[in-house]
C-alpha cells in the first residue's frame, strides 16, 4: 500500500467520508455483485422548493417528514429516497448512505449504455432549486467531495439528474456551472455530460 493509498484510506470508514457530518437514512440497499462504482450524479432539492436551511430534507431521506407541514409535501408523500451526500447553502456536509451501499436517488435512469444508475453511481444533494444559481461554499465542498471519490473509486464520469432521466428530471440544471467543476479538478470534456463536453470542447479551442 502506498502512502497515498494510506492517506485516503484514513478519509473513509466502510464507505463513509470522515469530514462529512453522518446522518444515515434507511433507504439504501446492497450494489449487485462486481459493481463498478464510476459515475457521479448531482442533484438539488430543496424543501419546501425554493425554502433552504431548514430540516426538511433529512427528514425526507429518513422517512421522518411531517406530510402535513407544507401542502407541497402530499406531492411526495410516501416516497422512499435517498443519496450519499447532502450538501447545504452554507457548503455544511451531510452524509446520508455509505458509498459502499445502494442509495436509491437516481430512479429509472440510464447512462453510459447502462440502465438503473444506483447500481453503480454516487449521489450527491446540492441543497437548491433546478435551474436557480448555487453557492461558493457548495462549489468548494462538492469540489473537495469530488476529489477524495475520485481517488477512492474509479470515477470516469459526473453527470446531473437531468442527464441520466432526460424529460423526466431536470435538476440540477442550468444554474449550475460545470465547467467550474470541470476546472478545479482538471478534468477533460470526457467525464461531463455530452452537452456539457461539447460546450468545454468549445471554449477551448
Amino acid at each position: 500500500m502506498t502512502p497515498l493509498t494510506q492517506a485516503a484510506d484514513a478519509l473513509w470508514s466502510q464507505g463513509w467520508y470522515r469530514f462529512a457530518a453522518h446522518q444515515a437514512s434507511p433507504n439504501f440497499g446492497p450494489r449487485p455483485p462486481q459493481a463498478h462504482i464510476d459515475l457521479i450524479v448531482l442533484h438539488s432539492i430543496s424543501l419546501p422548493p425554493g425554502q433552504y436551511g431548514g430540516e426538511e430534507v433529512q427528514q425526507f431521506f429518513n422517512n421522518q417528514l411531517d406530510w402535513q407541514a407544507h401542502p407541497y409535501f402530499s406531492q411526495i408523500k410516501g416516497l422512499q429516497v435517498s443519496a450519499h451526500f447532502f450538501i447545504r447553502r452554507n457548503g455544511e456536509l451531510w452524509q446520508l448512505v455509505s458509498c459502499d451501499d445502494r442509495a436509491w436517488h437516481a430512479g429509472t435512469s440510464g447512462y453510459r449504455g447502462r440502465s438503473n444508475c444506483n447500481d453503480d453511481s454516487i449521489g450527491i444533494e446540492l441543497e437548491g432549486l433546478e435551474g436557480d444559481l448555487f453557492e461558493d461554499a457548495q462549489y468548494e465542498c462538492l469540489q473537495s467531495v469530488c476529489a477524495v471519490l475520485m481517488e477512492r473509486y474509479p470515477i470516469a464520469h459526473l453527470a446531473g439528474h437531468e442527464h441520466i432521466a432526460p424529460g423526466r428530471k431536470a435538476d440540477p440544471g442550468a444554474g449550475f456551472n460545470w465547467l467550474r467543476l470541470q476546472k478545479y479538478l482538471g478534468l477533460d470534456a470526457r467525464y461531463l455530460p455530452v452537452a456539457v463536453g461539447s460546450q468545454t470542447d468549445r471554449e477551448n479551442r
